[in-house]
């Protein structure tokens, strides 16, 4: 959790923190050398994770805050505000089945940022993202403070995996491995580029299919895995605390802090898509297009469009009519 943006000390608020994903992220965000101030907000639950996390010798002051009642001075001066609320996946379970619980949470929380802190950054990760990230930004055009540079849907956890997953098959060591993903955050509109991965290693047509469907399911892998006890958490709060931490990098004015994460984009024909974004003072600062890609990845970014086009076409209806 290196930082190499020299800055002041920021505020960052966990919005879910006394959650599966919360809870592990906030301890990681109270070791970010980044952070001064650090709130934990959720229904309930958040006194004790507060309390808990507060004795970590860090420089980082963890505050719990509980009930909406809470909320406002929970998000008041906050640099960074990352949302993990709602419920997780359950085996047998889709992102869309997640998204009438979390869509309705999500509505809540970001409303309450539109009037408490309308220039922070907001982190969304609650799924699913395809859908949450457009309802997001509909709440903030109706609170008349939406920035597109400043809301981003959290992808890293399909970095992470793709990173790691084409280590282990290439035998390189994962810490000098980048691989970017683009597209969304669901099953196939999740679009590792090996083609464009570094190190470059010479992996056959069927170890890459391979690689590319085992990151597009890394969720439901672990899911399965947990029987039935929970979703991707650990990994996620990781992934979550590397972008989280980028985003802070690049608001005290590091340079070259660049991440795949899913914003308002005009890469594609879509409103919203993952691709490397340059972070940066004013938040997503430079968004880069697909770059070369494979016979292979082009047939998967034709496929995905419908779908990741409906997504985001539902998070737009739902902030609409709710």
């Amino acid at each position: 959790m290196a930082t190499d943006g020299a800055g002041p000390l920021r505020k960052v608020a966990v919005l879910g923190a006394a959650g599966g994903i919360g809870q592990p992220l906030g301890l990681l965000m109270k070791m970010s050398p980044s952070v001064g101030e650090l709130a934990l907000y959720d229904i309930a639950g958040t006194p004790g994770v507060a309390a808990d996390i507060s004795h970590v010798n860090s420089p980082a002051l963890a505050r719990g805050y509980a009930g909406e009642e809470q909320l406002g001075d929970a998000l008041k001066g906050a640099d960074v505000v990352i949302i993990p609320a709602g419920v997780p996946r359950k085996p047998g379970m889709t992102r869309d089945d997640l998204f009438a619980i979390n869509a309705g949470i999500v509505k809540t929380l970001v409303s309450a940022c539109a009037k408490h802190c309308p220039e922070a950054l907001l982190n969304i990760i609650s799924n699913p993202v395809n859908s949450t990230v457009p309802i997001a930004a509909q709440v903030l055009k109706a609170h008349g403070v939406y920035d597109p540079k400043r809301l981003f849907g959290v992808t890293t956890l399909d970095v992470v995996r793709a990173k790691t997953f084409y280590a282990e098959k290439a035998g390189l060591d994962v810490n000098t491995v980048d691989v970017p993903v683009v597209g969304g955050h669901a099953g196939t509109t999740i679009l590792p580029l090996f083609s464009q991965a570094t190190p470059k290693a010479s992996l056959d047509k069927d170890t890459i299919e391979a690689l590319t469907k085992r990151t597009q399911d890394g969720g439901t892998e672990v899911v399965q895995a947990k029987a039935g006890k929970g979703s991707a958490t650990l990994s996620m709060a990781y992934a979550g605390a590397l972008f989280a931490d980028a985003c802070l990098r690049g608001l005290n004015g590091a340079n070259d802090v660049v991440e795949c994460t899913f914003v308002e984009s005009d890469v594609t024909e879509l409103p919203f898509f993952s691709s490397r974004v340059r972070l940066g003072p004013s938040g997503a600062e430079e968004i880069f297009g697909l770059g070369a890609l494979s016979d292979y990845e082009q047939e998967g970014l034709k496929a995905m469009i419908p779908e990741l086009g409906s997504s985001i076409e539902k998070g737009v209806q739902f902030a609409k009519e709710n």
